[in-house]
């Protein structure tokens, strides 16, 4: 089946009439033709914090400009507030000009033209939905609603729910085969993992999952495997794309594993996942699952999405507010660009930008690029990996905080906290209590004018960070803290 986005890009001439050597790049299908990287195209990231859609250029590897959904703290806490809250998910339509953007907190699937950057739509779905695709033949856009147990589907035409999927309890994300038969359901609370017919919405599928945290899902482009990514485990399970569904390989990745995608390239077809947990991107072959390299990218990668060429990878970096650029071929990051808050999903849309230069509809950054970002280790001394990255993201004279915390006992209770002392010692301002996940992980949040007490304050008043043993009402041993300027 043809994707009418590069049906109209061969007439459009963006593409030679000649096939490349090289094929296919994610989400279309391998006997798609590559789609040369240009300033028309452009990447997107959606970022949870300051509520804005990221636009860069990957051609100069720039920021364009960000699409504000919504504002900040404390604004989005009135009743009468009417923006989104926790903008998070990303789709885009085959056609290259609609992005389907979800936010979590105001259960919204926001609707945006690539050309003009405005929102043609906003459709409202159940409790906190995660993420949204359209369908290949760009017909439907299924919205996964985590907080739910059910797949919304929608109208790509109308943009009105038109029915529902019903699927294991907190379905995580859904993808598609390159082909458009099946669509690929995994779950974020329950270990399964369902596989619909798309002609008619009917579970023909069931795989079991490791674990019952699967953040994400992609189909390689051949057609023939689904990779997706646990989290709480630290893995990366891949399964056969067709029946029965058979699960082929279980890899083990590192602290919470977030999300994969595919670039093919002269060397063959790669998966590329986002080590949270380690600041890196691990890269694997998709014919043997050799891994191949280990790229350190910055805090807390999570979202990816390949080039129409598979030359690059777009990495969002969600504790460093930046897309890291990947070059394929030596597995190096050639550019870091900044961006909003705690940036999620990143899609990459070829020729998103038919004409013009793509400004329209756009604000600065502002706001929304001011965040502080420390880190914690065991002794509070630098060192290669830190334990713990902490961003404390502005939203005016207060933060979030949320710190990618890692090197923890596994099922484990800690509190995060402020302490009077830099070693730790003295009392201590329990800020948020957690419990690690299998890995020894956990990604913990917190909200208050935290900057000024551990970084401005005089002496007398100053805090510092630390993750303790125990509970908010009764802990232990400081195990981190703050690593000092």
């Amino acid at each position: 089946m043809k994707s009418p986005f590069l049906a109209g890009l061969l007439a459009g001439g963006l593409v030679a009439c000649a096939a490349p050597a090289f094929a296919g790049q994610a989400p279309f299908a391998a006997s798609a033709p590559d789609i040369a990287l240009s300033s028309r195209d452009r990447v997107y990231a959606a970022e949870q914090f300051s509520n804005t859609v990221s636009v860069t250029d990957p051609a100069a590897n720039r920021l364009v400009g960000v699409i504000r959904l919504g504002e900040p703290q404390p604004a989005n806490f009135s009743p009468l507030y009417k923006g989104q809250v926790l903008v998070h998910g990303m789709g885009f339509s085959p056609d290259a000009k609609t992005l389907a953007v979800v936010s979590i907190g105001s259960n919204a699937v926001t609707f945006i033209d690539t050309a003009t950057n405005a929102v043609k739509h906003t459709t409202y779905v159940g409790r906190s939905p995660h993420e949204a695709f359209f369908t290949p033949d760009g017909k439907e856009v299924w919205v996964t609603v985590r907080g739910e147990d059910y797949v919304a589907v929608l109208d790509a035409a109308t943009y009105e729910e038109k029915t529902r999927i019903k699927v294991p309890n907190g379905p995580g994300m859904q993808i598609f085969s390159p082909d458009g038969e099946y669509g690929y359901v995994c779950s974020s609370f329950m270990p399964e993992t369902v596989v619909i017919s798309v002609a008619d919405h009917k579970i023909v599928g069931h795989v079991k999952q490791a674990s019952p945290f699967c953040p994400n899902i992609a189909a390689t482009p051949d057609g023939k495997q689904v990779w997706l990514t646990l989290k709480d485990i630290g893995k990366v399970q891949v399964f056969d794309a067709r029946p029965p569904f058979d699960v082929i390989k279980m890899i083990d990745t590192g602290p919470l594993t977030n999300h994969v995608n595919f670039a093919h390239n002269a060397n063959g077809t790669f998966a590329y996942v986002t080590i949270g947990g380690l600041n890196e991107v691990k890269v694997f072959r998709t014919d043997d699952f050799s891994q191949v390299a280990t790229i350190p990218v910055g805090k807390l990668p999570h979202g990816l999405w390949p080039s129409g060429d598979g030359s690059r990878v777009y990495v969002g970096l969600e504790n460093a507010d930046a897309l890291a650029a990947i070059d394929t071929l030596t597995n190096k990051v050639i550019a870091t660009i900044p961006v909003g808050q705690a940036p999620q999903a990143v899609n990459y849309v070829p020729g998103a930008v038919p004409e013009g230069d793509g400004t329209q509809n756009l604000q600065p950054l502002g706001l929304a690029g001011e965040a502080i970002h420390l880190s914690l280790s065991r002794d509070g001394k630098a060192t290669d990996t830190a334990s713990t990255s902490v961003s404390l993201f502005d939203q005016g004279l207060i933060q979030i905080l949320q710190a990618s915390v890692t090197g923890l006992q596994p099922k484990t209770p800690y509190v995060l906290a402020l302490a009077s002392e830099p070693d730790g010692k003295g009392t201590l301002e329990p800020l948020s209590a957690f419990m690690t996940n299998p890995a020894g992980s956990a990604i913990v949040n917190a909200t208050g004018p935290i900057r000024q007490i551990v970084r401005n304050g005089a002496r007398a008043q100053r805090r510092y960070l630390v993750i303790a043993e125990g509970t908010a009402t009764q802990h232990g041993a400081v195990v981190q803290r703050q690593m000092l300027d």
